[in-house]
């Protein structure tokens, strides 16, 4: 009769578990699941919105089951979900207005000959599931993920350099291109959620911006877009963007730090910020 025991298997389940569990283990989780529904972004049209609403169920299973929280940053009713995506939706197309007034004599326009309708659909479509998927990933896992472990600040800092720095594969990205939209993306939309808590309003506030940049025929992060003009630099790059966009011009920063800091202001007033000190608790 043998006396050789074997391991018990419970040990390293517990140990996964607890894995699993913790910010980091739910925030690469998460990540995996919803990068996967973002694949179907690309597809647009209805596709686009169907990869938006998965991304959603599987950033509320990983949360409720995994970081075992409450998700009222998702909540439909209870967050005033429209309110808040108009909300931001105004903001975004402000800032867009803002910056496209400053700099009108620095752009050629001209209208661009198709179906409107189809055109803002088809591109309503993409960006909506762009919007979603991007702030589930940046704003709703990792940039709460990190708080928990190094409080809002850093967290801010990190996912508005790691923002930046994905896009810098990107047609056309220099360092400036990255630098100026992890200020002007990975700031104000960071501050946007701590000061909200509410990730629609960053949605909406996303949404706006590349549907706004889209539409007047700008590129968008680098990639062409087809929108309803036909939009030419004509001023230098670092006021208008060059070939990359908007994103990398000087005006856009400016202003969107202009809004980030009164929204910083008010998250710490409303005591929406995890100090370092607190976040291991």
């Amino acid at each position: 009769m043998s006396m050789t025991r074997t391991a018990s298997p419970q040990p390293t389940r517990q140990k996964a578990g607890r894995f699993f569990q913790s910010p980091l283990g739910w925030m690469l989780t998460g990540i995996v699941g919803v990068g996967l529904a973002s694949s179907l972004v690309a597809a647009g049209g209805v596709v686009a919105i169907v990869g938006a609403v998965v991304a959603v169920v599987i950033y509320w299973a990983v949360m409720r089951h995994l970081a075992r929280r409450d998700v009222p940053e998702i909540a439909i009713a209870r967050s005033g979900a429209v309110t808040q995506t108009l909300f931001g939706v105004a903001i975004g197309f402000a800032l867009i207005t803002v910056s496209i007034l400053t700099l009108l004599t620095e752009f050629s326009f001209d209208e661009r000959p198709g179906d409107g309708l189809s055109i803002v659909a088809s591109m309503a479509a993409v960006q909506v599931g762009a919007a979603v998927t991007e702030e589930l990933l940046f704003r709703g896992l990792a940039l709460q993920a990190l708080e928990k472990l190094c409080g809002s600040w850093a967290a801010l800092a990190i996912t508005a350099a790691l923002f930046g720095g994905l896009h810098a594969a990107n047609p056309g990205a220099t360092l400036w291109s990255s630098t100026a939209i992890a200020i002007e993306a990975g700031i104000l939309l960071g501050a946007a959620f701590l000061w909200t808590r509410n990730i629609w309003f960053v949605v909406g506030l996303h949404f706006a911006w590349n549907t706004g940049l889209g539409l007047i025929g700008i590129p968008v992060s680098g990639h062409a877009s087809e929108g309803l003009m036909v939009t030419t630099p004509t001023g230098p790059d670092l006021v208008t963007g060059g070939d990359f966009g908007l994103e990398a011009s000087i005006v856009p920063v400016i202003i969107s730090v202009l809004i980030a800091i009164p929204m910083l202001i008010a998250a710490h007033r409303r005591g929406n910020l995890i100090p370092m000190r607190r976040s291991h608790r």
